[in-house]
């Protein structure tokens, strides 16, 4: 008889997921079959339920990609692992290695790359199976619910800092503190910099002082690209992780001269698109760069600092049957923090 999880499964576009009695993947060559013990739930997570990105996800779907969790099996040809090693997987499912990008440290933007729980089975599940080349060392007793959201919002938001190019001492301003802000606030401060926030919730940028920003604006209430120039002169930098299109044009005006935007936010569908000042662009030499998720070493580094204690995501436990409600909380900005499924 064949052995069955549970999953939450998509089936149709725009509709609820169901919960429902599925096979138990096998691992293949150079695979590992993962006992999920949490998996976070990401804003892109949402996107991929609700059809807004092009290509859509391969259907049916089992979404979730910031799995923790514990190796049950091991498939021929995989060494270095055994079971019961606690691991993670990403959203990056796999890569080619071999292309240009792979070879130059650039896994993230493989034209060949997969994608867990996109376009391949996700961690809304009790098991998934997923390539152990890609798959994260997690230390032994770090807490897997903890963990889980920096294996996208962590991992994601990490890779963004590094790309802006500010220095320690030099000032970011994180636009939108939801899931990936509050956590990209506290990367920004273990790495040294000053942090400005913007949100337009009065409970995200209480979140966002608890987390270490040192000014915060709100931009329901003032224009914040004003506030930021007015307050603090300027960021040297600005990472945009919000999803309403306005906060990418903004984020623009917020930094000085000589000023880099790292956009990670993805608004999706007809929203995907902004206006802007060229002209303000050249005069001041600004910078505007897109920020994939994390490659294997960005994850590496992000998991060792939150095992240390420096990062540290705000959790709320739920069950896989809760699954609708989340999303639709998600849908209307009411999540504050991170939810993370209990698989066990």
């Amino acid at each position: 008889m064949t052995a069955t999880m549970k999953a939450a499964v998509l089936h149709e576009l725009k509709t609820p997921l169901k919960i429902e009695q599925v096979p138990v993947p096998e691992p293949g060559h150079g695979d590992l079959l993962i006992k999920v013990t949490a998996c976070g739930v990401c804003h892109s997570d949402l996107h991929a339920v609700d059809g807004d990105w092009t290509p859509p996800p391969v259907i049916p779907l089992i979404p979730g990609h910031e799995v923790a969790g514990r190796v049950a099996k091991i498939g021929p040809g995989v060494t270095g692992f055994k079971v019961g090693d606690h691991v993670g997987v990403p959203w990056m499912y796999s890569a080619c290695g071999t292309c240009e990008f792979c070879l130059a440290g650039m896994e993230t933007i493989c034209k060949s790359a997969e994608a867990t729980g996109y376009s391949k089975p996700g961690g809304y599940a009790e098991y998934l199976v997923a390539p152990a080349a890609f798959v994260g060392r997690l230390p032994e007793n770090a807490d897997p619910y903890e963990l889980a959201p920096i294996l996208c919002a962590g991992v994601t938001t990490y890779r963004g800092l590094k790309r802006t190019g500010a220095r320690p001492g030099q000032w970011v301003t994180i636009v939108g503190v939801g899931g990936l802000g509050h956590i990209a606030i506290q990367y920004a401060k273990a790495m040294g910099l000053r942090v400005a926030a913007v949100d337009v919730s009065e409970d995200k940028l209480e979140l966002a002082r608890t987390m270490g920003a040192e000014v915060v604006v709100n931009g329901a209430k003032t224009d914040p690209a004003a506030a930021i120039q007015e307050q603090i002169g300027g960021s040297h930098a600005a990472v945009v992780v919000a999803v309403a299109t306005k906060a990418f044009e903004q984020a623009i005006s917020m930094v000085r001269p000589a000023g880099t935007v790292v956009y990670i936010g993805l608004p999706g569908g007809k929203a995907d698109e902004i206006r802007t000042s060229i002209a303000s662009i050249t005069n001041w030499e600004l910078s505007i760069r897109g920020s994939n998720v994390g490659t294997r070493q960005d994850l590496d580094e992000s998991v060792d600092f939150a095992a240390r204690g420096l990062v540290t995501a705000k959790i709320r436990k739920a069950r896989i049957e809760d699954i609708n409600a989340i999303l639709d909380d998600m849908r209307n900005g009411r999540l504050v923090g991170r939810v993370v499924l209990d698989m066990t």
